[in-house]
């Protein structure tokens, strides 16, 4: 009796199914690893140095800032339940023997709004992706939508993609990953699959391992200790704008920002004034409260963190100020500090 012999497409599924398994079997083996990352040594010799860029994107609200500051050990990206959180390109480093990985958040990208705001958003978001060494797409693990393939329509065909799928935790058996793998392996080629929980300590030191090979053998950018390129002056504005997403939640439209007009030190004092802008006076009334009281709550909690991150006292004034369709405005949002 002969075997029935394969067509072509039954060929090609059997070889993707093969593949995918592959994929499956090697990223469960590296998760199943406690190699620990390691912490940096002396500056090693430059030929032996690693460095490259990383961009991490994603779908708004996906994890991208909460997988940066775990990969970084310190935060340096806000975050909230809120979409949108994230407006910037932000840089986090970590040199790991070696190797020096630069990972950028990059903001979510927006297709509910098409205002200017929205357009400085991803017109980021594009730029990062289109100069980096590696792009670390994160998505929830067994989920797809039209927000995850607009972003990732986005990624340049040349530049290796890992497909992180986060939140792994919450699926409960592997064999209920794979048809999802497999048509993800449809949308892109993935250089591989990396299955993680940004809550655990070990899955995120597998993702140096994971990142290392994609990187190439140069100088690195930046000191063995850096951990990101922002000033502490553009960390405060994030401080205190983390805490308004996060004391007025789903009340307080996204279009809010805030920006420092002062920024001074005197010996252990670090002195700061800013302003929240809103779009509307009913907006400003929400995030003041009542008597007061939340915008107090705001400033309290923002100072603590901000002396915990500079490791100084601080002095911090909050103002509240109404800027009609600011956010719609392109002369506006360049002069809020928005690429």
């Amino acid at each position: 009796m002969t075997d029935k012999k394969l067509t072509p497409d039954e060929v090609a599924a059997q070889a993707q199914a093969a593949a995918v398994e592959a994929m499956m079997a090697k990223a469960f083996s590296n998760r199943a690893s406690t190699t620990p990352a390691g912490d940096a040594p002396d500056t090693p010799a430059l030929d032996t140095q690693r460095c490259g860029l990383i961009a991490i994107v994603g779908k708004p609200n996906v994890g991208k800032s909460t997988l940066l500051n775990a990969l970084v050990g310190q935060k340096v990206s806000i975050t909230s339940r809120k979409a949108q959180t994230t407006r910037h390109r932000i840089t986090g480093m970590k040199t790991v023997g070696p190797t020096q990985f630069v990972f950028v958040d990059t903001p979510g990208f927006q297709t509910r709004h098409g205002n200017a705001l929205n357009r400085s958003l991803n017109r980021t978001v594009v730029g990062a992706v289109n100069d980096v060494d590696l792009i670390v797409f994160v998505v929830e693990a067994g989920q797809f939508n039209q927000a995850d393939e607009k972003v990732l329509s986005l990624l340049p065909a040349g530049t290796p993609a890992i497909l992180l799928a986060n939140k792994f935790d919450l699926i409960h058996r592997r064999g209920d990953i794979a048809p999802w793998l497999q048509m993800m392996q449809t949308k892109r080629d993935f250089a591989e699959f990396v299955p993680m929980s940004a809550n655990s300590a070990k899955d995120v030191e597998r993702v140096f391992g994971i990142c290392e090979k994609y990187l190439p053998q140069q100088a690195w950018m930046y000191e063995a200790d850096a951990l990101t390129d922002r000033s502490d002056r553009f960390m405060a504005a994030e401080m205190i704008r983390e805490k308004l997403f996060r004391l007025t939640g789903d009340e307080l439209p996204y279009t809010s920002t805030v920006i420092i007009d002062k920024y001074e030190q005197e010996g252990n004092l670090r002195k700061i004034a800013a302003t929240i802008v809103v779009e509307r006076d009913g907006h400003k009334g929400m995030i003041i409260g009542d008597k007061g009281e939340k915008l107090k709550r705001m400033g309290t909690e923002a100072r603590h963190e901000l002396e915990a991150l500079t490791g100084n006292k601080v002095f911090l004034e909050i103002w509240v100020k109404v800027r009609s369709g600011w956010a719609d405005n392109e002369d506006r949002v360049k002069s809020f500090g928005y690429e």
